[in-house]
This record gives C-alpha cells, structure tokens and sequence, in this order.
C-alpha cells in the first residue's frame, strides 16, 4: 500500500511539473520568431500581442493545409513578417521539423513558442530536436475544462517523444 502511494505522489508531482507548472525561462526582448502551434486553448490572440509588441520580425502559424492553401493566417502586423505553415504530418514532430526548415532557411537563432501550457514541455522537447537555437515559450490559457483530456493526452504523447520517436 506504501509503494502504491509513492508511486501515486510521483505520478502526480510529474504531471503537475510537465504539464501544469512546466519550467519556462524568461524570454528576452526580441528573438528572431514567434510561432504559433496547433491545438486547443486561445493561441492567436497570445501570438498577436507579442508581434504587435515588436518581439520578432517573423511571425509564424501552424495551419491546416486547406487554410495555408488559401491564406487563412494570422492578420498582418506591420513591420513582421507573417508565415503560414502546414506540418507534415500533422503533428508536433511535424511542426519541429518544420520548424528547423523554416530556420534554416530564415536564419533564426532564437524562437518563442505559443502554445498551451500542458504543452510547453513536450513541445520544447520536439523542437529541441530540429532546431539547435534557443526556445522559450510564451503559454495561452487552456480552458478549465480541456485539462480532462489534456493531461491524459499529454502523458501518451510524452511516453511516445521519449520512448519511441527520439529524433527529430
């Protein structure tokens, strides 16, 4: 009975560390991009108030393909360059390699994510992978409710980073 609460304490001090109350430096001033991820919660209004702040000069969004096709982006903020992109596959591995490409080829040395905060430590950990610049993470409100399935989510998607899918 002991060893199933120890075990239920760690289990629990994980989820709260990874998913509730991840590490996040400080961003500094200005980076090189700011990038919207996929996903639940109120990323674009997150993305935009940094643009508009001036933090990047890009200004990247993960779409779906029909809505990169047909421009459906972020609005344009003067002075930042908007990019839609659509990851293949549809996934967090697929928006970091996206990402190093986009990199690569824009020559950024430094990013803030947007995305949710149940998601910063796993998306850190994807994009870690494909882009060797510095990342930091800027997190929009998830809805009470989504943390039901969220956390669950997150502890799949974590266990198939770190066991299964370990390169970018």
């Amino acid at each position: 009975m002991i060893a199933l609460a120890v075990a239920l304490g760690a289990f629990v001090a994980a989820t709260l560390r990874l998913f509730v109350w991840p590490d996040m430096p400080v961003a500094p001033a200005r980076v090189d991009a700011i990038i919207e991820l996929a996903g639940p919660g109120e990323r674009d209004p997150t993305a935009l108030a940094l643009a508009r702040a001036h933090r990047a000069g890009d200004l990247a969004q993960s779409t779906t393909l029909d809505d990169e096709r047909a421009g459906q982006c972020l609005p344009q903020v003067p002075g930042v360059t908007t990019i839609c992109f659509h990851p293949d596959p549809e996934t967090t591995r697929g928006e970091a390699r996206r990402i190093g490409e986009l990199a690569r080829q824009r020559n950024w040395k430094s990013v803030i994510l947007v995305t949710s905060r149940d998601h910063v430590w796993r998306a850190t950990l994807r994009v870690s992978r494909c882009f060797p610049g510095d990342i930091y993470v800027s997190p929009s409100p998830l809805p009470p409710l989504d943390w039901f399935r969220a956390i669950p989510y997150q502890w799949a998607a974590t266990v198939k980073a770190l066991v299964f899918e370990r390169d970018c």
